[in-house]
């Protein structure tokens, strides 16, 4: 009898994905509260997850309390050297920990990343197996992540495994109000800098979003984790492998439409053609960045 719940349950998930047009390769959208499955597709295959390993960062950070006004020195160790991303923190900058933590997930600064992980108590092997016993609290079986800035391919989820991180990350008032702030003003060797988040959703008209975290590596594509509130409804949703960031916007915004029904359709601002011709400059220019 339980066997056949299970297959009617997963066959109403299937018709729900197909019902709602999925471009990115593994999906998962679950009620908050609930735990009702809402929209599911590959959720139990396991794939890189690129700068999505920035909440398990921050989570341990914060875990382990250390003074977030002290300053952190950014080290050379801490440039990227295996996908050369490109960072706008100079080796050498002084930042407040809860600095290093905004740029980490606000705007998925890779070298903040690194750092965090490499300042942690005990240096960067104690961060390690910080990781893997936060991943087994959670109980996290299909996730094994090796560093602390997602560019490796080893570090790895899925979708299912992904919602349980998202939901405890949540309960960390900082990585809320971090993930959601649209900007934010740092002081980088006495200039003031502006950073932005990566998700363009995130102070979008019609969108309440509770906590955000996009990633991308070639090896991942467009990811994106986020908690949204539609119609009422609380739900969390998990993207990987979507082949564009077009493509990762359109799962969400069909999927925003799917939980609160046809009323209930948000806009994102689309620009006009010579800001298109930047875009694609900057898009060159920027091909190798991870976020």
């Amino acid at each position: 009898m339980l066997k056949k719940i299970v297959a009617l349950l997963l066959t109403s998930f299937s018709v729900a994905a197909v019902a709602v047009p999925l471009g990115s390769q593994s999906v998962l959208v679950v009620e908050d509260g609930t735990g009702k499955i809402l929209l599911e597709k590959n959720s139990n295959v396991q794939v890189p997850i690129a700068s999505l390993t920035k909440l398990m960062t921050a989570m341990v950070v914060l875990d382990a309390k250390q003074d977030m006004n002290a300053p952190i020195s950014i080290d050379k160790t801490d440039v990227d050297m295996l996908k050369h991303s490109t960072s706008r923190v100079p080796v050498g900058a002084e930042i407040a920990r809860r600095d290093v933590l905004q740029l980490a997930l606000m705007s998925s600064d890779n070298r903040a990343a690194a750092s965090l992980g490499r300042t942690y108590p005990g240096g960067s092997s104690a961060f390690a197996a910080a990781v893997k016993a936060k991943i087994r609290a959670l109980g996290l079986t299909q996730t094994v992540i090796e560093e602390p800035t997602g560019l490796s391919p080893n570090n790895r989820s899925t979708a299912a495994d992904l919602v349980k991180m998202a939901t405890a990350a949540s309960a960390y008032p900082e990585i809320r109000r971090i993930t959601t702030d649209t900007k934010d003003i740092i002081n980088i060797n006495g200039r003031k800098v502006e950073y932005h988040n990566t998700n363009r959703l995130v102070g979008a008209k019609g969108w309440d979003i509770g906590m955000s975290k996009t990633g991308y590596t070639e090896e991942a594509g467009r990811c994106l984790i986020m908690r949204i509130k539609a119609a009422g409804k609380n739900a969390t949703l998990v993207l990987l492998n979507a082949r564009a960031n077009s493509a990762r916007i359109g799962d969400a915004l069909n999927i925003r439409r799917f939980i609160a029904g046809p009323d209930a359709e948000p806009k994102v601002m689309v620009a006009g053609g010579k800001r298109h011709k930047k875009a694609a400059k900057a898009s060159t220019r920027r091909h190798r960045r991870a976020s």
